[in-house]
């Protein structure tokens, strides 16, 4: 049985879960159980200890907030390095509420003990703090005879799909405070006639921007990169959604995949735009695979800041109108800001009534 206990007061539990329990073969691999349970209700900022199985090791989580100010620590393309280790630690240090994580993870790559050791790598913070997480490239563990290439992925890593109305792991959406949050898959089906593009539809009509004022994306695969790594390899997901996130007037767009950092001016459709996205690229958290240091020159007009070292980032949501970006180069296991920018809501802006319309009309749109 997958049953936690859980309490305001160290080694006291006064609440009581049960959950479901799952386990995969892959190969000549045997996973073990997977425990998933869903706690609560719980309150906001409030410390909680908890233990599973009525026994082991006492672990205490943190909720976020429910109103601003709210920190996010961002960082993609993990791994299982010495500077994977530097950039958790360095996360580990900065007062965050919910990790985010743009795809990429273990980087098992079809070596499934590769998972087991990325679990307790990270367990000192995942079992902290929320992390939420969307699938890379690296989570495809495609091989012959081997239907689900992200079964791995998928029987560990269990996001809130069902509860924001998806058929799928791969792609959902959440709340904290007042931010809607929309995690996309680059690697499931996001054509305009497929499901992830409906269920997006669908998403976005139930957005009220009075209650969440702030809208972020999180994929994978960059749309807007000036390095000379994967050039390109977003262009087809980038068409067939970014009129649509533009329409919605989504304010910043997460992305991984390219083992660097990259922030853009308000961009879209490949120009300047006042009411476009910010585009982050923040695939640099450690992976094995070293960096990407080409970049594209002479620097697109859109791209405002880019560097190839590792490191993560820390937004802090301070109201409905700004935020705070800072990127932390890692710097001799030191975190070193590097770069920073205040974000102005495009709620505040005028964008998001300037475009209603717009957005009404695109998803009355009905395809088969």
């Amino acid at each position: 049985m997958s049953i936690p206990e859980y309490g305001t007061l160290p080694g006291r539990y006064d609440s009581i879960a049960e959950g479901e329990c799952t386990s995969y073969n892959y190969l000549l691999y045997s996973s073990g159980k997977i425990h998933h349970t869903v706690i609560g209700p719980l309150e906001d900022n409030t410390v909680y200890f908890y233990r599973c199985g009525g026994q082991g090791l006492e672990f205490q989580l943190k909720t976020p907030p429910a109103q601003f100010p709210v920190t996010f620590a961002v960082a993609g393309d993990l791994g299982q390095t010495g500077w994977t280790k530097s950039t958790l630690d360095h996360i580990d240090q900065c007062k965050y509420d919910v990790y985010l994580l743009p795809g990429d993870l273990s980087y098992a790559d079809c070596m499934q003990h590769r998972w087991d050791t990325f679990g307790k790598l990270v367990e000192p913070l995942a079992s902290t703090r929320p992390w939420m997480v969307t699938e890379g490239n690296h989570e495809e563990e495609n091989i012959l005879l081997l239907e689900d290439g992200f079964v791995s992925y998928n029987s560990r890593w269990k996001m809130p799909f069902e509860e924001s109305g998806s058929t799928s792991n791969l792609y959902y959406s959440f709340e904290v405070a007042g931010v809607h949050i929309i995690m996309l898959g680059s690697y499931a089906n996001y054509d305009v006639y497929s499901e992830q593009y409906r269920w997006l539809k669908a998403d976005l009509s139930k957005v009220d921007r009075k209650r969440t004022p702030w809208l972020f994306v999180l994929f994978h695969v960059p749309w807007y990169n000036s390095n000379k790594a994967h050039q390109g390899a977003g262009d087809d997901m980038m068409a067939a959604m970014e009129p649509l996130l533009h329409a919605a007037s989504v304010d910043l767009v997460l992305a991984g995949h390219v083992h660097a950092y990259e922030r853009s001016k308000r961009v879209y459709n490949g120009r300047l735009d006042p009411c476009g996205a910010v585009h982050i690229t923040i695939g640099d958290g450690g992976n094995r695979e070293g960096l990407a240091h080409r970049y594209i020159n002479p620097q697109p007009k859109w791209s405002e800041f880019r560097e190839a070292s590792f490191g993560h980032g820390e937004l802090k949501v301070v109201n409905s109108t700004h935020a705070f970006w800072s990127w932390h180069r890692n710097d001799d296991d030191e975190p070193v800001k590097a770069d920073d920018i205040w974000i102005t809501s495009l709620v505040s802006s005028g964008c998001v009534d300037q475009k209603r319309h717009v957005l009404r009309s695109m998803l009355m749109t009905y395809r088969q």
